[in-house]
């Protein structure tokens, strides 16, 4: 990284008015560009319906995007770290575009999920992990709050497109929808990532914008396995509510419309938790502001179980998301935390990726239990199972970290 003067940091940008405005810039591109995510939830009964496939092929489409997504990443967070964010951005979103066109001319499950998997995911992973990577460089004294409001974006895209996707698919149709998603992406996304083309400050240990790596009792190997463990399962769980409310709703009756009124609630839910997190982080720490989201993430997805009323539903969403709206983006934090910064965009695209995994693995993985059983129970169990795992990896982390902290002392 190059080095600059020990009272350069304010005028590199670090916690300046450009950064606050850049995170501003960057929230409201995430949220565009979070469409990339949501949009196959939502139209997934239709794709089912068209197409002729049983629940776990319909599921595929989702897997494919969220493995796009994963792969995505980790090699634009790799390019971010060598020559900064807007031009692996300014790709990522021309392939998103190009994406949504395409996939509206599918004629098979198959290329639905190509075109799904291959532009649209890839093409939406600048707007998380990397975003995330770059917001968290101009930052300091909030970065917490920083970088949860960054990855806000995407909680707030599956707050705002379904309930934007859901009548003009009713009044339109899927293919249509899509077609116009692509064009508002085109008019509104690549203007912004232009808007983001200086290059992220640089600065030195002992500088004003500089932060200490924190110690702890783990090789960076070792951390990154138990933050790629940790992120799988969550995200396992995680993706059990998210991937197949909508659907969920159909089997017992309630209709598409409030599938997806629930997701709504689920992610703006999801945007308050994440917000809250990065205070909570800023002052407690990544590690166990994860603990927390994570433990009531848990507790949550058993009320799914019992509670399968209407009202019921609604108020267990709201409460689903604002368990784990926060969780995600802790990773990020950590990273920061407790590996160098250069590698920033190559870490945290690693630990996103796992998370990315988890919420491909388990949406499909929901839809094949419920082919096996019939109903969603099993699938909610689970989720359990994996968010216990997540839970024993982070308390280990926990441990490390304070075992450092009292040597130290």
């Amino acid at each position: 990284m190059t080095t600059v003067p020990a009272n350069a940091a304010s005028s590199a940008g670090i916690d300046s008015v450009y950064a606050w405005t850049r995170l501003g810039i960057s929230l409201l591109l995430a949220t565009i560009g979070g469409v990339g995510m949501w949009a196959v939830v939502v139209v997934l009964p239709a794709v089912q319906a068209e197409f002729g496939v049983d629940r776990a092929a319909a599921s595929m489409p989702y897997t494919a995007t969220m493995v796009g997504f994963a792969a995505g990443n980790v090699l634009v967070g790799r390019a971010i770290d060598r020559v900064g964010y807007w031009i692996p951005a300014l790709v990522s979103s021309i392939a998103l575009i190009a994406g949504f066109v395409l996939a509206s001319l599918s004629t098979s499950i198959l290329q639905f999920s190509l075109a799904q998997g291959l532009l649209i995911g890839a093409g939406t992973s600048a707007i998380f992990g990397p975003l995330i990577a770059d917001i968290s460089h101009w930052f300091n004294r909030r970065r917490g709050v920083a970088v949860a409001t960054a990855a806000a974006g995407s909680y707030l895209a599956g707050t705002v497109w379904p309930a934007i996707i859901t009548p003009l698919m009713k009044a339109e149709g899927w293919r249509f929808t899509y077609v116009a998603i692509g064009i508002a992406c085109l008019v509104t996304m690549v203007p912004l990532v232009l808007m983001l083309r200086r290059g992220a400050p640089a600065v030195v240990s002992g500088s004003p914008g500089a932060r200490l790596v924190q110690p702890i009792s783990l090789s960076p190997t070792a951390l990154q396995v138990l933050l790629v463990i940790a992120g799988l399962g969550c995200c396992v769980a995680m993706s059990m509510p998210q991937v197949h409310i909508v659907a969920y709703c159909m089997d017992l009756g309630y209709g598409v419309a409030h599938g997806a009124d629930m997701l709504s609630i689920m992610m703006a839910a999801g945007v308050v938790s994440r917000l809250a997190s990065g205070f909570i982080a800023d002052r407690i720490g990544g590690v166990k502001t994860l603990l927390i989201g994570s433990v009531l993430q848990c507790l949550s997805l058993f009320f799914y179980i019992p509670f399968d009323g209407l009202a019921s539903l609604y108020v267990v969403s709201l409460v689903f998301g604002l368990s784990q709206g926060g969780i995600v983006p802790c990773y990020a934090i950590i990273v920061r935390e407790y590996m160098p910064a250069k590698e920033a965009g190559q870490r945290v695209g690693i630990v996103i990726m796992a998370t990315i995994f988890g919420m491909a693995i388990g949406g499909w993985m929901s839809g094949w239990i419920y082919d096996l059983t019939g109903s969603y129970s099993a699938a909610f169990l689970n989720g359990i199972a994996w968010n216990l795992l997540n839970i024993m990896a982070m308390a280990l982390v926990f441990w490390k970290a304070r075992r450092s902290g009292v040597v130290m002392a």
